[in-house]
C-alpha cells in the first residue's frame, strides 16, 4: 500500500514524520504521525502505539506530548493515527464533537450510515500495524499500545481484547466503563444499535471480567482536577473494582499538585497533564518491549 511522506523533521536524533495513505477498512484517506528512533537505522525496533481522544487528528500528540526524546532514548517506534475517518459525506458526521468526524471511538460501527467508514477498532489492529510493518524497521513481535481518554478506551479495549498481542498498556485518563457514561452511551448507541451486549465488547471493565489470564501490567494517570471525571465521564473506580476481582495488575496514580498553588490545584485533561508524565509511561512500555 503506497504511502505519502507529508512531512519530516530532524527529533533528537530520530525523525518525526507524518504520512498519508488509503484506507481499505475506512475507504478514505489516512494520516499517521510516526517517531523513527536513531536506532532505527541500524536495527529493526519495537513499536508503540498511541491513540488520541475525542476532537483530535494525529497531530495533537506528535506535537504536544514531548514523548520524542524518550523513545529515542529507548529505542522505540511512535506511531499515532488520526481517531476516525475524515471526509466520507455522511451526514451527521460534522455535527457535533463527540460523536462522528474525530470521535470513531475505536470500534468498527454495524448501524448505517456509519458501518461502511467507520471501522477503527480494525484500523487500529490489523490495517495500520501490516502497513508500518511492511514499510519500516519493525520487530513484528515487540508491540504495545497507549492513548488518553477516548484513546485510553481504545489502548485498553485493543489490550483486553487481543490477549498476547501487545507486550503493554497504559493510558491518560481513560474513558473505562462507556457504557455506564454519556459519552459512551451516545458513540456507542449511534455505531452500534440499541443492543447494549453489543457496547459491552467495547468496554473495558466489562472486558476485564472475563479476561483469561492475569498476564497484564497496566498503568493508568488520572489528574485529580480532570473535569471529565468528576463529571462521570471517566469511571476508573469501576474500573479498577473489577481488575481487583480479577486479580488483574493495574497501578492507578492520581495525579494532584503538590506546591506552592494556593489555593491547590491539581492535573487536569489537558495535554499539560500527559507532557508531564509521559516518560513514565514510555519507560514502563519499554520494560516489556526491550525485555
Amino acid at each position: 500500500m503506497a504511502l505519502k511522506q507529508v512531512s519530516s523533521n530532524k527529533c533528537f536524533e530520530g525523525f518525526q514524520k507524518v504520512f498519508e495513505h488509503d484506507s481499505a477498512e475506512l475507504k478514505c484517506k489516512m494520516k499517521f504521525g510516526i517517531y523513527l528512533p536513531p536506532k532505527a537505522e541500524t536495527a529493526k525496533c519495537p513499536v508503540l502505539y498511541w491513540l488520541s481522544g475525542l476532537t483530535c487528528t494525529e497531530q495533537n500528540f506528535i506535537t504536544k506530548a514531548g514523548f520524542q526524546q524518550a523513545a529515542a532514548e529507548h529505542g522505540l517506534i511512535v506511531v499515532a493515527p488520526d481517531t476516525s475517518p475524515r471526509g466520507c459525506n455522511i451526514e451527521g458526521e460534522d455535527e457535533s464533537w463527540d460523536f462522528g468526524t474525530g470521535a470513531g471511538f475505536y470500534v468498527d460501527a454495524t448501524e448505517d450510515p456509519w458501518k461502511t467508514n467507520y471501522r477503527m477498532y480494525s484500523y487500529v489492529k490489523d490495517e495500520l500495524p501490516k502497513l508500518i510493518n511492511a514499510n519500516f524497521p519493525t520487530d513484528p513481535e515487540r508491540m504495545s499500545v497507549f492513548g488518553h481518554s477516548m484513546g485510553g478506551h481504545g489502548a485498553l479495549i485493543l489490550a483486553l481484547k487481543n490477549p498476547g498481542k501487545y507486550k503493554s498498556v497504559s493510558a491518560f485518563a481513560p474513558i473505562c466503563n462507556p457504557v455506564q457514561c454519556q459519552w459512551g452511551k451516545k458513540a456507542l448507541g449511534g455505531y452500534l444499535g440499541s443492543d447494549v451486549s453489543k457496547w459491552e465488547a467495547y468496554d473495558a471493565t466489562q472486558l476485564v471480567k472475563s479476561y483469561p489470564d492475569s498476564h497484564l501490567d497496566i498503568l493508568i494517570d488520572q489528574g485529580k482536577d480532570d473535569q471529565f471525571l468528576s463529571a462521570g465521564q471517566l469511571l476508573p473506580d469501576n474500573f479498577i473494582a473489577a481488575c481487583t476481582e480479577r486479580k488483574i495488575p493495574v497501578v492507578f496514580r492520581l495525579q494532584q499538585a503538590s506546591g506552592f498553588c494556593c489555593p491547590m490545584i491539581g492535573y487536569d485533561h489537558s495535554y499539560f497533564f500527559i507532557a508531564t508524565f509521559i516518560n513514565d509511561h514510555i519507560k514502563h512500555h519499554a520494560k516489556y518491549l526491550n525485555a
